[in-house]
């Protein structure tokens, strides 16, 4: 019966050993899992900018779980807002790059047209009749200005501009100055 009694209490420090075995190892299962939380949401605090901003009158105090959650979230909720944002200024920087393309290839073909009038023109006006048409205009322009415009002070100068500008800078009075400059270039001319 000694052998029976030896081999029962063996039995029983081995049960006893086997269960303390399982508890120690779901107790370290358990400490990893955890761990492995409490690395969540250290990484979360580190990672959600509104997480670090603390309420100094209370001094500094760790968040809740269920606070770095919220935090997080709407954070996600803002960078969703963002690149929903950025997203539309894409869509809107490309369709101006589309018209701009567009207006390109049109100022393109309209250079190109007038190059190539330019070219077939057999009657080019030179830079000194320019010149000339462009003097003409500009000394008729001077000469009204200079007759109605005081320049002693700036109110002066103010007021009588824009009477001047009414006056002598109407359609029809431009287009009268242009087509006189432009007979009295001729009259030179030929």
């Amino acid at each position: 019966h000694a052998d029976d009694e030896d081999s029962d209490y063996h039995q029983e420090t081995y049960k006893e050993s086997y269960k303390d075995r399982r508890r120690r190892a779901h107790n370290q299962a358990e400490r990893k899992r955890r761990d492995a939380i409490k690395k969540g949401y250290d990484e979360l605090q580190a990672i959600v900018p509104t997480c670090d901003q603390q309420d100094f009158s209370l001094g500094f105090q760790k968040l809740s779980r269920a606070v770095v959650l919220q935090k997080t979230i709407d954070y996600i909720q803002f960078l969703h807002k963002e690149k929903k944002k950025q997203e539309e200024e894409v869509s809107t920087l490309r369709k101006d790059v589309m018209a701009l393309k567009i207006m390109k290839v049109n100022y393109e073909q309209i250079a190109k047209a007038h190059q190539d009038n330019l070219n077939e023109s057999k009657d080019q006006v030179s830079d000194e009749v320019k010149f000339n048409v462009f003097q003409g205009i500009m000394d008729s322009l001077f000469q009204s200005f200079n007759a109605s415009v005081s320049v002693t002070s700036f109110q002066e100068l103010s007021a009588c501009v824009f009477s001047w500008i009414e006056e002598h800078c109407k359609p029809q009075t431009l287009q009268d100055v242009v087509i006189g400059v432009l007979h009295q270039l001729k009259s030179q001319l030929y």
